[in-house]
């Protein structure tokens, strides 16, 4: 069950704070990205990279340590995304 909760805190969790943070600071959001289409499709695909590239952004653009930041919570997206698969093809194998 601990699993399962923590599957859900990781899928509902950043989409939650997504939106939260964009009502409570949408000029930053606004700056950031300049259109409604990326961050739109950042909370369906992938919410943590979306949260760390908010995070991290300034006016000059990225630096090295921040794009770290950034594919740090790639690999998170893609580690809930791929972690659930691999381990319902392991429990079938099994």
């Amino acid at each position: 069950m601990p699993c399962c909760a923590l599957a859900v805190l990781g899928l509902i969790g950043p989409r939650a704070l997504i939106v939260f943070w964009w009502l409570i600071d949408a000029s930053h959001w606004s700056a950031v990205f300049g259109s409604l289409i990326l961050p739109l499709l950042g909370f369906l695909f992938l919410p943590w990279t979306t949260l760390a590239y908010v995070l991290v952004w300034s006016t000059g653009g990225l630096s090295p340590f921040a794009w770290l930041i950034v594919a740090l919570a790639f690999l998170a997206d893609i580690g809930f995304y791929g972690g659930g698969a691999f381990r319902e093809r392991y429990r079938r194998s099994g």
